[in-house]
């Protein structure tokens, strides 16, 4: 018998359940309805993303397997641990959203397109603003003090659970401090993984790894049900240890 993807009801928000991903594309769930901040939520906090293409329609995924990072498997290499211990940039949390989601839509490695469009950003800057999506901005300062954005990254909470959308950087190194200051912000309200969706050879060098999915949704809904301080994304300076 052949896989159905399934078609989402506009009028609602229901999503068919996880097995009836396909397997080949890998993950693919559902194709339709809209990036509301109520669809996204509700895919979110049932470990599914929308990911898609300009002229395709939304397509919603949660493939098997997943990437994760373990807070406590970060891979911090000597290299990254000196350049660290040197403090050359400033990083914040959630204090310019905006500028991070349209840097990393024109990052250049985004070979034949990014996937990051106008709804999209559209959509992620809604979730910001209702305080689901979170950025982390890495700042550097030049002899005339003037600051300029170097690297960042972005992503959707759902209580203790994160999980990264994209990243970005112009300077080096600048995107790992944006992963390390989230590994270590996690990390001090009790988060034990940042979902990273699909490996890649940053990720993994970082130490990413791949689960499978009825793993990472056992370890998702733990993440969902734990709840974060009232303040814990409010927006300030980080300071990385």
């Amino acid at each position: 018998m052949g896989q159905i993807l399934y078609q989402l009801d506009d009028n609602s928000l229901t999503f068919p359940q996880i097995e009836h991903a396909l397997t080949e594309p890998n993950g693919l769930l559902a194709l339709g309805g809209d990036l509301s901040p109520q669809r996204l939520i509700a895919a979110y906090s049932q470990g599914i993303f929308p990911w898609y293409s300009d002229n395709d329609p939304f397509l919603w995924w949660s493939p098997d397997p997943r990437a994760i990072i373990a807070i406590t498997q970060l891979r911090i290499n000597r290299t990254l641990r000196k350049a660290i211990n040197k403090s050359p940039y400033q990083i914040t949390l959630n204090q310019d959203f905006t500028q991070v989601i349209q840097l990393c839509a024109q990052a250049p490695f985004r070979v034949g397109g990014t996937w990051i469009l106008p709804d999209m950003i559209n959509a992620y800057l809604a979730l910001h603003q209702q305080g689901y999506a979170h950025s982390i901005e890495i700042w550097h300062t030049d002899e005339l003090t003037n600051k300029t954005l170097v690297g960042g990254l972005y992503g959707v909470a759902i209580n203790g659970f994160f999980s990264g959308e994209s990243m970005f950087y112009t300077q080096s190194n600048a995107s790992k401090f944006a992963l390390v200051a989230l590994g270590q912000l996690l990390d001090s309200a009790g988060i034990t993984f940042i979902d990273c969706q699909l490996l890649n050879p940053f990720l993994e060098d970082m130490g990413a790894k791949e689960i499978t999915r009825d793993t990472f949704l056992a370890q998702q809904k733990i993440a969902v049900a734990t709840p974060l301080p009232t303040d814990f994304w409010q927006a300030r300076t980080l300071t990385l240890t």
